[in-house]
């Protein structure tokens, strides 16, 4: 299927009827900026200007034929095939072309039966892409610049749960950050011996989100 969803120009409709709806949307757009002078009309304008831009952009943008059979191995990637390694050397692609947020995720994690399995089988599938991305960034002198967040919603139960599985864990998981002048080596904090509850240097969830936006320059006490 598409690379990127609603991003081509759907059947039936040429570019010049297209380029027409554009031009008559950014004329009504600006006429109404003028006589009202909202600043929402000026963002939704360049919101608009933006999506025409992307529709131009995404096709080269996904084109892995340009990577290097180094590049591809050092993420595990095979161009044809969707995946969680595909997924990390798009979000390089994204940041060298000045995205500003990227989100990719691999879903599959809910081991409510054998945890050994699944994880064993989730964490080949993204150990490497995620090294791959790190390395890569850093190679290109692009990890400074750019702050990496990894997380999940929770962490796991140390206890079985009536058998080989784990239940959600929502007092004490791990989350860590990588790049944009974030300590390298350091781990904060840790869970109870058993590894249910953080016990050591908690930090609460509203930390980590000041945390994240003062990497990202932006004060968070202005948004409180």
């Amino acid at each position: 299927g598409p690379p990127i969803l609603n991003v081509s120009t759907p059947d039936g409709l040429a570019e010049e009827s297209q380029q027409a709806t554009f031009n008559l949307i950014n004329k009504l757009n600006k006429t109404q900026l003028e006589k009202y002078q909202d600043p929402e009309i000026q963002t939704r304008i360049a919101s608009f200007e933006m999506a025409a831009k992307l529709q131009v952009s995404a096709p080269e943008l996904m084109d892995l034929s340009q990577e290097s059979q180094e590049t591809l191995d050092l993420y595990g990637c095979k161009p044809e095939q969707a995946s969680f390694a595909r997924a990390c050397l798009l979000a390089r692609r994204m940041v060298q072309r000045g995205v500003r947020y990227i989100n990719i995720f691999h879903s599959g994690w809910d081991a409510h039966s054998n945890v050994l399995e699944n994880h064993t089988k989730y964490c080949r599938r993204t150990d490497l892409p995620i090294a791959g991305l790190l390395t890569d960034l850093k190679a290109r002198g692009l990890l400074r610049d750019t702050l990496v967040i990894w997380g999940g919603e929770f962490g796991r139960m140390p206890m079985s749960e009536q058998g080989t599985g784990r239940d959600h864990n929502p007092w004490g998981y791990s989350v860590w950050l990588a790049g944009a002048g974030v300590r390298g080596g350091m781990a904060h904090g840790a869970t109870d011996p058993v590894g249910l509850r953080a016990e050591q240097n908690k930090v609460h969830v509203h930390d980590l989100h000041a945390t994240i936006l003062h990497a990202l320059g932006i004060d968070h006490e202005k948004l409180t």
